[in-house]
């Protein structure tokens, strides 16, 4: 099979419990937090660390097999890997660099091609400079050059932007986006924000304590996440607890109480009536209804309640609201500023949500509370 496959375990020091994969040309989005093993799967994949049990292939090659003993060393994995930290020579100019990096290719042939890859990264004219005379963008570039200057077969990014501004990592997510139509190798983006994420990768693998929780399109996940531990790590914040009531196949709708009000949700006839489930509702299927002329769609799962917090950033008003039938399951949404402002939104203030019915996606976990769930 084309592109990367990889399976991982073991229980110490690290425990791991990894399957995943990556087709060439695409790029795969390790996310969770902290201490999750994202940057220990990099790792193994590079060769750098060998788990007790484990298959990496690569195009169908393999490069690790942990029952028949192959291991191949990380030299010869042909991997091209970028670290938060450049980790670039202090003492070679950018071309040097990425001609140390060309050990495979002729001599003679390495520092035209060096001046490509400085082209394709828009560092075209810097060839002689230190890194110590590059910003921290430029760094940046360079060591995507390098490790493509190895001509691999996987391109692994281990937080390559945490270290720069707000603006430089923009301007970096836009060429690293356009530099993927190019790229025809798996990429495996190690990342632990969300919107780097969905505006870089085509999937996304959630992990949680070294373990796979979900693979999947981001908007998979935001919007079916399969259990609340998913929907907690991709900062879900409507998560709920509930129970099935019934099943209409003809409306296409699940019937459910929550907390004693009853919604309709998309039809689930796997899940029998009298369960306890967990169900969660993403911020762009809650819609404010307007409070001099009720809009279209109020009568679908009507929330009223009382605003307890309105916080304005920039052109985004976020809104907490706690409903009248339990005031303990507040509801969070965002709206623009000017429609909180035109609907007079503020602390105190009787408001009316929507819960969209597609929207409402069941889990068959019965709900368990975080350390809080505020």
């Amino acid at each position: 099979m084309a592109g990367l496959q990889v399976t991982l375990s073991q229980q110490a020091p690290i425990p791991l419990d990894v399957e995943l994969s990556c087709r060439p040309g695409e790029v795969l989005a390790l996310v969770g937090p902290s201490g999750s093993g994202k940057s220990t799967v990099l790792r193994a994949i590079a060769g750098i660390l060998r788990p007790a049990s484990g298959l990496v292939l690569v195009d169908g090659e393999t490069w690790l097999d942990t029952r028949t003993g192959i291991d191949k060393a990380s030299h010869r994995r042909s991997a091209g890997m970028v670290f938060q930290s450049y980790a670039l020579f202090p003492h070679m100019t950018a071309l040097e660099n990425l001609v140390a990096a060309m050990g495979h290719r002729p001599a003679r042939d390495r520092p035209a091609r060096a001046r490509e890859l400085m082209a394709l990264m828009h560092l075209a004219g810097l060839e002689h400079r230190y890194p110590a005379e590059l910003s921290g963008g430029q760094q940046q570039r360079v060591a995507v050059a390098r490790a493509l200057a190895r001509d691999p077969r996987v391109l692994l990014l281990d937080e390559p932007f945490s270290a720069v501004d707000r603006n430089t990592r923009q301007r970096l997510y836009r060429e690293i986006a356009q530099l993927r139509t190019v790229l025809k190798m798996p990429v495996v983006l190690v990342t632990h924000d969300l919107d780097e994420a969905r505006m870089l990768a085509n999937r996304m693998t959630v992990l949680h304590h070294g373990r796979t929780l979900q693979t999947g399109t981001t908007e998979e996940i935001m919007e079916r996440p399969h259990s609340p531990e998913v929907a907690r790590l991709v900062d879900v914040r409507n998560i709920f607890g509930g129970r099935v009531m019934r099943h209409d196949k003809t409306a296409g709708v699940t019937t459910i109480s929550w907390a004693g009000l009853t919604l309709e949700a998309s039809f689930r006839p796997d899940i029998s009536p009298g369960s306890e489930i967990s169900w969660a509702i993403p911020d762009g299927h809650i819609v404010l209804h307007r409070r001099e002329r009720p809009a279209r769609g109020s009568h679908e799962n009507p929330v009223p309640g009382r605003v307890e917090n309105v916080l304005a950033i920039g052109h985004v008003a976020h809104i907490l609201l706690r409903p009248d039938h339990d005031p303990t399951w507040p509801v969070h949404f965002s709206v623009p500023t000017h429609v909180a402002r035109r609907n007079r939104l503020s602390e105190g203030v009787a408001a009316q949500v929507s819960l969209l019915t597609p929207g409402i996606h069941l889990m068959t976990a019965p709900w368990v509370a975080p350390e809080s769930h505020e």
